[in-house]
């Protein structure tokens, strides 16, 4: 087992005590005893459930030893390391992890496209060396400390996605990983509906900037909504502000992108060299994002030119676009999975790639954009001209807010609406056809995976 954690070195970065036992050791951090691995800490988290109620449960898995604020409740189970308060304890973990390696660290954050290049910066930078990555889109209060936490000694790079609901929530977040290298990836309404208007949103992403380290640098999505405020900011806190897109000013710039059903070809000048790669993920928001991946990866001292080359094996992400062939009993269709997530640009960027695949029909079911705030209504029934711009022929919506848009499509585009995903989910089913393309979007909270998991079973067996 490699060490990530020894008691003591545990006990003195989290300011806490040890019970039950002074000597252990633990190769990983756990919140969750479903994925627990054997000899991982177990942090007691109280959040939506108290961890403390499964504490048991870790020890049963495996776990080496728990941190935890409640010892009495804790200690007949197993070694714990005590603490005030665990979400505090766990950060100081986090802290101890961030300065005890030389690792450069890149934070991302942004309305859309954070965990896609996220996920993508990590796999250039892991041609360089040791790479550690953010799980999942683990980028809030507790997800942001433990990826801190879980870093290795040996990294060499370390790759941190931060989100947000509500203003003030990335600051304290890049003050804990205190980046070498911040990105914005992109401005859009996500989230709109707390901040109250782009402005507010750009000012919220921004602050991503306020963590940098003395000598860090910035990337702005020099095309994005509100980008002024995103570069007046990085102005303020960066040594270096690196602008990426496809102007003429850019230090940063795609020259050339070409979409295909399997990925996509890409040119850039990235800091003042030219570059020609292969991108294996498909998808119009690759453009930009590998632009900012690659400029990351440089700027954080990796190997560019294997940078580029790394992102030549990388896929699409289940849930984030990730596409499969499906033969069923009447014949095979694809299935584009991006139920994950949505906001009125991510749409269009899909609507966009689903254009560049050849169908017999190009489908889609969409669920409810959520956190629009007051404009909602209309944002949705705005998708109707990038959809027939995609030249998409059937639409499926579910939820109130899809409501709009359905009522604006002509009666020839409408495949069936349902007020949920669950019902809609058999209208979608028994529509398909053979040569079929179907894509699945919405917010998280549409549940828009339950059409996924629906579409997925009709798997000829």
């Amino acid at each position: 087992m490699n060490p990530l954690w020894l008691a003591e070195d545990a006990r003195d970065a989290a300011h806490g005590r040890l019970i039950g036992a002074d000597s252990w050791i633990a190769a990983g951090v756990s919140i969750d005893t479903r994925s627990l691995q054997p000899g991982d800490l177990f942090v007691a988290l109280k959040d939506v459930r108290d961890g403390h109620d499964f504490i048991a449960q870790a020890f049963a898995a495996g776990a080496s030893a728990a941190l935890v604020s409640d010892a009495e409740r804790a200690q007949a189970h197993g070694p714990c390391l005590v603490v005030g308060d665990v979400l505090e304890g766990l950060r100081r973990l986090g802290e101890a992890a961030r300065d005890r390696t030389p690792a450069k660290r890149i934070a991302i954050t942004g309305s859309v496209g954070k965990t896609s290049t996220k996920e993508a910066l990590a796999a250039c930078l892991a041609a360089s060396g040791p790479t550690h990555k953010s799980v999942k889109s683990y980028n809030n209060h507790w997800g942001v400390p433990l990826t801190l936490a879980r870093m290795p000694q040996s990294s060499a790079y370390g790759v941190f996605e931060m989100g947000m609901n509500h203003r003030g929530e990335i600051l304290p977040l890049t003050a804990l990983v205190k980046p070498h290298v911040a990105i914005v990836t992109w401005i859009a309404p996500a989230h709109i509906e707390h901040l109250g208007s782009i402005e507010a949103i750009a000012d919220e992403k921004g602050d991503i900037f306020a963590g940098l380290e003395p000598d860090g640098a910035a990337l702005v999505p020099n095309e994005a909504p509100a980008a002024h405020r995103l570069r007046a900011r990085a102005e303020d806190c960066a040594s270096a502000v690196i602008r990426f897109g496809r102007d003429a000013g850019c230090e940063a710039r795609l020259l050339k992108f070409e979409m295909g059903e399997t990925g996509a070809v890409a040119e850039a000048d990235i800091l003042g060299r030219q570059i020609r790669y292969r991108i294996g993920a498909t998808g119009a928001h690759w453009a930009l994002n590998s632009v900012a991946a690659l400029t990351a990866a440089d700027l954080a001292g990796g190997d560019l030119f294997a940078a580029a080359h790394a992102l030549a094996a990388f896929s699409d992400i289940e849930g984030r676009g990730a596409a499969r062939r499906i033969a069923a009993a009447f014949g095979a269709f694809t299935l584009v999975d991006d139920s994950y997530n949505a906001n009125p640009a991510s749409m269009a960027a899909a609507f966009e790639t689903l254009a560049a695949r050849k169908a017999q029909r190009r489908i889609v079911a969409l669920g409810d954009m959520l956190e629009l705030g007051a404009d909602s209504a209309a944002l949705h029934a705005a998708l109707a001209a990038p959809l027939d711009r995609a030249g998409v022929d059937i639409v499926f919506a579910a939820g109130p807010q899809m409501a709009a848009l359905y009522e604006r499509l002509p009666p020839s585009r409408r495949g069936g609406y349902a007020e949920t995903a669950e019902l809609l989910a058999p209208q979608v089913t028994a529509a398909l056809r053979d040569g079929d393309v179907v894509l699945v979007k919405g917010s998280n909270g549409a549940r828009m995976a339950r059409v996924v998991e629906a579409l997925t079973r009709l798997a000829a067996s």
